[in-house]
């Protein structure tokens, strides 16, 4: 990709000043030997065989990919994507791909068990994308599974790229395509990568020349790539990348025509490459006829030589691409990260997507089905907390815990007032590490309404249960409003309102719903008695709920008063501040029913002692379980942590011994590496504890957890 040269000149200038500061330190040392020798902290060569930190890492090599060295990997099982997609099939519309490119990529992100950079780089805005694309300058580049993991919860497609480029490309295009049967056993070992590690298939860029005679197998692999990930992987797709033609020679038309449609024709679309002028996705519509879908028009974002500029005018793009009815393929859209746009990054995302909905559409719609559950987590943060209660306060990343994300706006619906609506990591959490907060000023007698989810939840007979956490202060108030569809078309609006005078709500609300609805339980923590717990119900049987906002409020029955005897009385704006920590739907009254730990098979390998500092000792250890009856997939991840039991017990006066558990991190497969644990001198056994998450958002009992014990040993 020609558009992507700046993460490859990046990496060529580095290693390029490396190489000069090497010859030079070579140089000195020869006119003065006792010049300091370069410093040396060049890590050992990676060896994907030994036991480390899980990382996500490309093949560069075509005899990785021939050999499936990769499948002998230690990291192997922890790359395997947990979600998989609630829909295999594309919408039949105009569709936005999203393909991410990041300084060569594999930075934060390859850290498969989280990283501890709370700023690292994210994508939340899910709920306007269709599919996304990991990409690097790797010849295979294979997506971390926490995009896969998170692209999937959301109902996005996620493809990894093959890429061939520069002079080396050359050479490696020639053994691709030597013959067919190369082709197709170099296709079969891309779609046996992408059905193992569980995404949905492929960028293919050949950005070289090609010998004419080789055109043929190269349609060959292609189409077979195409037609074997079909086979194992349903609803996946290859997309061909708008560079070699069909003639062999490298050279981007920059729409679909005569040059590679060949290719379209055997693939399942084309990105086109960015520098098209204004009527060429009309152009292009043309020549796909039924297939203009499959057609996305580039788009890059930083901005060179792109049709309307990218960067903050990338919606000009966007706008030509709608009006001629193809697809839009959005290309680096950490541009914002990557280039810091102030004044942060959390509002210059909001912005930029912001422009990207107003000009396209919202492309998923969630909640579908019944569990239905979210925290808010942009998977990063300072802390972690399960239940209101902290477990952790080391600074963290993981997109793999991100929970379904809300549909913000860049700015709320008020009807008197002014709210700011953030999803704020900083706050304490009700679970996980993020929240929903909303500040400013309101008036007594207005509300503030900010969208949170756009659903397609058909509803049965059973009445839903919805349960959230709030923490609030003095008069604040937040409840949920709720918009529901019949099957003919007909809409009602219900609040689920907050805890608080029945009466006084009913006479606020009963004009502007159709139903209000208070709680039928609401519970404050006994740890943290901020957080209020409400629990609500309603059946609509036969409806599909469609919208969900929130609802922020506040009550003073002088106002009601006032408006009952009809008077005016005018109220200057109070101070408004309300954390929304979960929400929760479900069709169940009771909580989750966890399996006992007896039920788990719990075991480990490559454990590994080490000495410590001061006579303690490190240790290095695999956790693998699993549940004997198979149903693992009701439970998306695992919290894992660690009890160290003392030589000499140091009784409490009760004569109990109190052990804190130490939250270590999270898991979304039936595996985790524990690296470098310090084990303190004195230390006689220690406890791995598997806290089970259900899809509900509610977690196990510590002491019901499965759990492994492991005795120190001496060295």
């Amino acid at each position: 990709m020609r558009f992507s040269f700046h993460s490859y000149f990046n990496s060529q200038t580095l290693a390029s000043l490396k190489s000069i500061l090497n010859i030079f330190f070579s140089f000195l040392s020869k006119i003065n030997p006792m010049a300091r020798n370069p410093p040396s902290n060049n890590p050992p060569p990676f060896d994907p065989s030994e036991p480390s930190n899980p990382i996500s890492y490309p093949l560069k090599t075509l005899e990785e990919l021939e050999s499936r060295a990769y499948f002998n990997s230690f990291h192997l099982p922890f790359n395997k994507a947990s979600v998989k997609l609630p829909s295999n099939e594309l919408p039949k519309r105009p569709r936005l791909l999203v393909c991410h490119d990041m300084a060569g990529g594999y930075l934060d992100d390859k850290w498969i068990q989280g990283g501890n950079n709370p700023d690292a780089y994210a994508i939340w805005h899910w709920y306007l994308i269709d599919v996304f694309v990991y990409f690097s300058h790797s010849l295979v580049t294979l997506p971390p599974p926490c995009w896969t993991n998170t692209a999937h919860k959301h109902g996005v497609k996620v493809l990894g790229t093959f890429i061939m480029e520069w002079d080396e490309g050359k050479l490696l295009a020639n053994k691709l395509l030597s013959s067919t049967n190369s082709a197709q056993m170099y296709a079969e070992r891309l779609s046996e990568l992408a059905a193992a590690l569980g995404f949905d298939g492929w960028l293919v860029n050949m950005e070289v020349s090609v010998d004419v005679r080789q055109i043929p197998n190269l349609k060959e692999f292609v189409s077979h790539l195409t037609e074997s990930m079909h086979s194992l992987v349903p609803g996946s797709l290859v997309i061909w990348y708008d560079s070699v033609t069909i003639d062999g020679d490298l050279s981007w038309q920059d729409q679909l025509n005569e040059k590679n449609k060949p290719f379209f024709d055997i693939s399942d679309g084309i990105f086109v490459n960015y520098t098209w002028r204004e009527n060429y996705p009309k152009q292009s519509a043309e020549v796909a006829g039924d297939r203009k879908f499959d057609v996305y028009m580039g788009i890059d974002v930083f901005g060179r030589n792109t049709y309307g500029g990218g960067q903050w005018t990338t919606n000009l793009a966007l706008d030509v691409i709608k009006k001629d009815n193809v697809s839009a393929a959005i290309f680096a859209p950490g541009w914002v990260y990557e280039t810091k746009q102030l004044p942060d990054f959390q509002t210059a995302q909001n912005r930029w997507w912001a422009l990207v909905e107003r000009s396209w559409h919202v492309s998923q719609n969630y909640p579908l089905t019944l569990p239905f559950y979210s925290n808010f987590d942009q998977g990063h943060g300072y802390h972690l907390a399960v239940e209101g209660k902290k477990i952790s306060e080391t600074p963290w990343n993981n997109i793999s815990s991100q929970s379904f994300q809300p549909f913000l706006e860049f700015s709320g619906e008020s009807t008197g007032g002014h709210l700011k609506v953030v999803v704020d990591i900083k706050e304490p959490s009700y679970n996980g590490g993020g929240n929903l907060a909303f500040n400013g000023t309101l008036y007594d007698d207005f509300q503030f309404s900010a969208r949170l989810f756009e659903g397609k939840l058909q509803l049965a007979d059973s009445p839903v249960h919805f349960t959230y956490s709030v923490k609030s202060n003095g008069s604040s108030l937040l409840g949920l409003s709720l918009e529901f569809t019949s099957a003919i078309g007909e809409q009602k609006s219900v609040l689920v309102a907050s805890s608080g005078d029945s009466l006084l709500t009913m006479t606020r609300f009963v004009r502007h719903f159709d139903n209000v609805i208070m709680p039928h339980r609401v519970t404050k923590l006994e740890t943290e008695p901020s957080w209020v717990i409400q629990e609500s119900s309603i059946a609509m049987e036969g409806y599909m709920l469609t919208k969900i906002h929130a609802v922020c409020y506040m009550l003073r029955p002088e106002v009601h008063k006032s408006e009952s005897q009809g008077k005016t009385m005018v109220f200057s704006p109070e101070k408004y501040h309300a954390v929304l920590g979960h929400l929760a739907i479900d069709s169940r009254t009771l909580n989750s029913d966890f399996p006992p730990s007896t039920s788990w098979l719990v075991d480990s390998n490559f454990i590994k002692w080490s000495s410590g500092a001061h006579g303690s000792r490190k240790l290095n250890i695999k956790l693998v379980w699993k549940s004997k009856d198979g149903k693992t997939h009701l439970f998306p991840k695992y919290y894992i942590y660690v009890k160290k039991q003392p030589s000499i017990s140091i009784a409490e006066p009760n004569g109990s011994l109190q052990l804190v558990q130490e939250y270590l991190g999270v898991a979304e497969v039936e595996a985790f590496y524990v690296s470098d644990l310090v084990v303190p001198s004195g230390t006689s056994s220690v406890k791995f504890i598997i806290q089970v998450c259900s899809l509900d958002g509610a977690f196990q009992k510590l002491e019901e957890s499965p759990s492994l014990d492991l005795d120190v040993q001496g060295l």
